[in-house]
Order: C-alpha cells, then structure tokens, then sequence
C-alpha cells in the first residue's frame, strides 16, 4: 500500500491546536483541491462546542449523560454483548440504507441524514486519492455503526453510540470536549483507572486499549470479525475516527505502539474530509452506487454479521 502526501506532516499528523479562522476566509484547498468551507450549515465554525445555539445545549447535554456513564464496566459489558454479532445479518449497502433515519444529536455541524455524510466523505476522498479505492470505502463505511441507534440493533440511547470517544481503563485527558462531567463518572475516583496508564502500559498499543462504546468500535469488531480484506489503516481509521484526543490533541500517546503511529498518518488524511465534507451539497447516489458496490464486493462478503 502506498502512502501518499503523507511527508508533510508531523509524527502526530497536523498540528492539535483547532485555529478559528475568520468566517470573511470562505474557503480553504486541502491536498489535491478539496475545498474546505470555514463555516457548517448553522453558520458556526466546525467543532466549536460553545458557540451559543439551541443545539450546542443539547451537545452539551449529550456529552454530560456520555461522560457520567461511559466506564470501563460498561465497555466491558458492550463489547461482550455486541461482539456476538447475532442481531441482523445483511449486506453493507442494506445497512448504509437503514442509515437514512439517522441523525447524529452529538454533532454540531450536521442535521442531514448520515448516508448523505457518508457519500460526501467517500466522494470527497476519492477526488484527491483516486487509486486508494480502500480510502474511498473507509469513507463510505465508516459511521455504520450507527446503526445502534435502531430498533433491530436494540435502539441504543445516543450517549451510547455517537460523540467523540476516549479510553476507559485510565485518567480522562482534559482534552476531551466537555471533560467537566467526567467528575459524575464513577472511574474518575477510582485509583484502578484515574492513573495516566490505569490498566495499560507503556507502548501497549491500541488495540489492547479499551475504547468508550459507540459506532466506532462497534463497526470495527464488525469489519474484522467478517473477515474483511481491508488493510489495516482502514480498520484503524473506522474504530478511531472521533478519538479526537489523539487525533487533534496528541493524548494518550504514551499508549501507541510503532503500527498505531503509522497507521495515524492516514487517519490525519481521512480525517479532513470526515470533518469538513459535511455540506449541504447532495450526492446523486444512483450515480455512485455501482463504484461503492464494486468495492464492497472487493473488500467484504456479500452478506455480514451484525
């Protein structure tokens, strides 16, 4: 697999400080052309979680009852449910189609329903990386396990599927969004887990780190479970993508291992067009849908376990 434009950045990627840039700048080109608008469709800047809006209080409360009830336990417990995967079976177009009645509470630079975010994501990468048809379809697959959210996936509440994710096991970085309301967390005075390493070591790697429950890692144990053919950096990107601590704040760094920080650079890649493809622009999906099936012939079996 080559790594492409990957020279540019630092050992973690592009910088971790998030610069507020002035909303009279409309537009920024990323990479190969991806245009990159400065403001989200409420007219704020992107992931600013205190501009004054109705729906910045309900963030807000979101990430309150998500960092109250997010401990190691409760991952635990997920994990083992959710891993049997003896819910549904069907194909990965089926279940980017069941996400049209989904919308993410957490999120505050989208309302669309999330096939419209997956299909702008994917399209968006696919204009500037067009050989690595393995980004293209991280980019379409990598919200699925927001499927939780329905009935047949036992309609999860949404502190329990969506949000930015962190570890559980050790101390809360105050990077976390809204890291005030880890204090209600029953691990935040634990000494078992309050400690930098909690039950990690050094160097273990982040796959031996347990992550707070969502779509994220859920989509993960689906694609590796079903014996996916994707390389590596793409089951990294889809259980990572909303690990913003780590991605866009350095934490938890000391946890990585030499597989973690390569595969990071392509997470830095995709994880421009995860955050700023979120528009109003439309897909026309039946135009895309024979590229998208094609890959997932390529990558996946035809029906999964979910």
């Amino acid at each position: 697999m080559t790594i492409l434009n990957i020279e540019q950045y630092s050992e973690f990627g592009v910088d971790a400080e998030e610069t507020k840039v002035p909303i009279d700048e409309e537009e920024l080109v990323l990479d190969n052309g991806f245009v990159v608008p400065q403001i989200n469709s409420f007219g704020h800047t992107f992931r600013d979680y205190d501009a004054e809006s109705q729906r910045q209080e309900g963030v807000e409360n979101f990430y309150r009852t998500n960092h109250i009830n997010q401990t190691y336990d409760f991952v635990k417990k997920m994990r083992e449910e959710y891993g049997k995967l003896d819910r549904v079976e069907m194909s990965i177009w089926e279940c980017c189609e069941l996400l049209n009645e989904v919308v993410d509470e957490s999120d505050p630079d989208l309302d669309e329903p999330q096939i419209e975010h997956l299909l702008q994501t994917a399209e968006a990468i696919r204009k500037d990386y067009p050989t690595e048809d393995w980004l293209h379809l991280t980019g379409l697959i990598h919200d699925l396990g927001k499927v939780l959210l329905l009935p047949s996936f036992g309609e999860l509440p949404q502190w329990a599927v969506v949000g930015d994710t962190y570890p559980v096991g050790c101390a809360f970085d105050e990077s976390i969004v809204h890291h005030k309301h880890f204090k209600e967390n029953p691990d935040y005075n634990n000494p078992a887990y309050n400690s930098e390493y909690g039950v990690y070591s050094e160097g273990c790697g982040l796959n031996n780190v347990l992550m707070s429950w969502g779509h994220d890692d859920y989509m993960y144990l689906v694609a590796k479970e079903n014996k996916t053919t994707l390389p590596s950096a793409a089951l990294f990107i889809i259980r990572y993508h909303s690990f913003y601590a780590l991605h866009r704040s350095r934490a938890y760094k000391h946890l990585m291992n030499e597989e973690d920080v390569e595969n990071l650079k392509w997470l830095q890649i995709f994880n421009k067009y995860d955050l700023y493809s979120k528009s109003k622009v439309r897909v026309d999906v039946e135009k895309v849908k024979p590229y998208y099936l094609s890959l997932i012939e390529k990558y996946f079996p035809a029906k999964l376990k979910w």
